[in-house]
C-alpha cells in the first residue's frame, strides 16, 4: 500500500484534500465503478470536512454534515459531464461488530449499485477492512488547540489511482 502524510492548516485544506481525492476517484474509467475510503481519526480530526470537499468536488450542491445519527446519508451531483454519487457511512454509535458489518454491507451494496464513492467515518467497528480500500487517517496536532491543523496519513492500493507507479 503506497502512502504519504500532508499537514492541513485547517478546515478549508483538509477540504481541499478531499477534492482531490474526488479527483483521483473521477479518473477512474469507469462511471459505474465504486470506491472505498474509510476515514480514521478521532471526534473532531475533520473526516466531515474531508468529505464536504469530496462532495463540492462530485458536484453535490446538498449541505454534508456527520451522519452519526442518520448512519447513512446518500447524495448524487454532477461534475466533468458525468452523474456522481457520495454514500456517507458513520459506524461510530455501531458498538456490536455484527451490526456494523450488516450496515456496512448493505452501504457497499447500494454503492456499487450507484457507482458511487462509499466513504466510511469509524472503520474500525468492522472485523475485517474492505479490500482495495482507500484510508485516510487524520490527527489532530494538537489535541487541546483544533486550530492548529491536522496531519493526514493517505494509503492507497498499489497501482490505483493516484498512487506512486
Amino acid at each position: 500500500m503506497d502512502s504519504r502524510c500532508v499537514v492541513l492548516a485547517d478546515a478549508a485544506a483538509t477540504a481541499a484534500l478531499g477534492a482531490e481525492l474526488a479527483g483521483l476517484w473521477l479518473q477512474q474509467p469507469s462511471a459505474s465503478s465504486a470506491q472505498i475510503l474509510l476515514l480514521e481519526g478521532n471526534l473532531g480530526a475533520g473526516k466531515t470536512s474531508l468529505v464536504q470537499g469530496i462532495a463540492a468536488a462530485l458536484g453535490i450542491e446538498e449541505p454534508i454534515t456527520s451522519p452519526s445519527f442518520a448512519l447513512a446519508q446518500h447524495y448524487s451531483g454532477s461534475c466533468r459531464g458525468r452523474s456522481t454519487a457520495l454514500v456517507h457511512l458513520d459506524l461510530y454509535r455501531l458498538e456490536q461488530p455484527a451490526a456494523a458489518e450488516e450496515l456496512f454491507a448493505q452501504e457497499e451494496e447500494e454503492a456499487q449499485a450507484l457507482g458511487a464513492l462509499l466513504a466510511v467515518e469509524w472503520p474500525g467497528r468492522l472485523l475485517v477492512e474492505p479490500e482495495g480500500a482507500w484510508r485516510v487517517e487524520l490527527q489532530l496536532l494538537d489535541p487541546l488547540e483544533p486550530e492548529a491543523g491536522r496531519r493526514a496519513v493517505l494509503r492507497l492500493p498499489p497501482g490505483g489511482p493516484g498512487a506512486p507507479q
